[in-house]
């Protein structure tokens, strides 16, 4: 296998439907490994890639080179791996893997034992929830939670919840550009690509095949939030929005889409946290069932 650089293809809207298998087949409860999060992010971190001998190259663009866990048949990893690691030789850059998972470096190991360094990326690691305790909110971890959904419930009578459609996704984009004001978004780069991420999926929802969600108060759009179903049995929520001068529109508007576009799914992924602490906290206090870890792979 030989990774040729002229054949490097920038990673655009209509590649979707040639690389989607590959993410099928990949079956990864990270929220990283599927296109709508390839393709959305590609402003910060735009990649480029090539298929050979029926296996997925993923490469950054930017001068912080790295690659991605090659995709396709597993017992074909090792040669590309090979492939990726004489590439980066040629370039005069270190071969590194960025954003693979625990279970993709097990696989990594397995075939090519002895080889490689896995180093955890622990702000990367997604947090995986069980569907039925973001449904219910039972018991007494959920204490909090419970009381600032009745809180909510209790002081905005007239709060609806519906699926975001064409006719109402344009107040979605008016509460999205009000978030971003009160945000500060654009003193900010990543800010300003995390808001450009979050008003995208609403303008390629269907393109991608999001489901999205909003919530309703006084008549007006206080929160909305995307997502998908990343693997077989794990819904992922790629977005999240709510205004803070609501107080609860954040809990509500997760505990309402996971009651309505999750059940039958065992878990959700609600992403990472960015090594953000306040991100974090917020994360932890769901009690997640599960880490998606992630890390770094290098050669030994």
């Amino acid at each position: 296998m030989l990774i040729s650089k002229p054949d490097f293809k920038s990673v655009e809207l209509s590649d979707q439907e040639i690389l989607l298998p590959y993410y099928r087949k990949l079956n990864s409860r990270s929220c990283d490994d599927c296109f709508s999060n390839l393709y959305l992010w590609k402003h910060l971190e735009p990649m480029e890639y090539q298929i050979i001998d029926n296996m997925v190259i993923l490469k950054s663009k930017t001068p912080n080179f790295f690659f991605r866990f090659p995709m396709g048949a597993e017992e074909k990893v090792p040669e590309a791996l090979d492939a990726m690691a004489g590439y980066a030789e040629a370039e005069g850059v270190p071969f590194v893997l960025r954003l693979v998972t625990k279970e993709q470096f097990d696989v990594i190991e397995k075939l090519c034992p002895g080889r490689y360094h896995f180093e955890p990326t622990r702000e990367y690691w997604d947090y995986v929830y069980e569907t039925e305790k973001l449904t219910n909110l039972s018991g007494r971890k959920y204490h909090g939670k419970k009381n600032h959904v009745n809180k909510f419930l209790r002081e905005y009578a007239d709060w609806s919840y519906e699926p975001i459609t064409d006719d109402n996704v344009e107040e979605c984009f008016q509460m999205g550009l009000k978030w971003r004001t009160e945000n500060d978004c654009d003193q900010l780069f990543e800010k300003r690509i995390e808001m450009c991420v979050a008003l995208n999926s609403l303008r390629l929802r269907k393109e991608l095949h999001l489901n999205g969600a909003l919530l309703r108060v006084n008549g007006q759009v206080a929160a909305y939030t995307v997502g998908e179903m990343v693997n077989e049995d794990t819904f992922v929520v790629h977005i999240e929005k709510a205004l803070t001068e609501v107080e609860g529109a954040y809990t509500v508007i997760n505990q309402q889409f996971v009651s309505h576009e999750m059940q039958g799914c065992p878990y959700v992924n609600r992403e990472d946290d960015t090594g953000d602490e306040g991100l974090r906290e917020a994360k932890e206090s769901y009690h997640p069932v599960m880490m998606v870890e992630k890390g770094e792979v290098t050669l030994l």
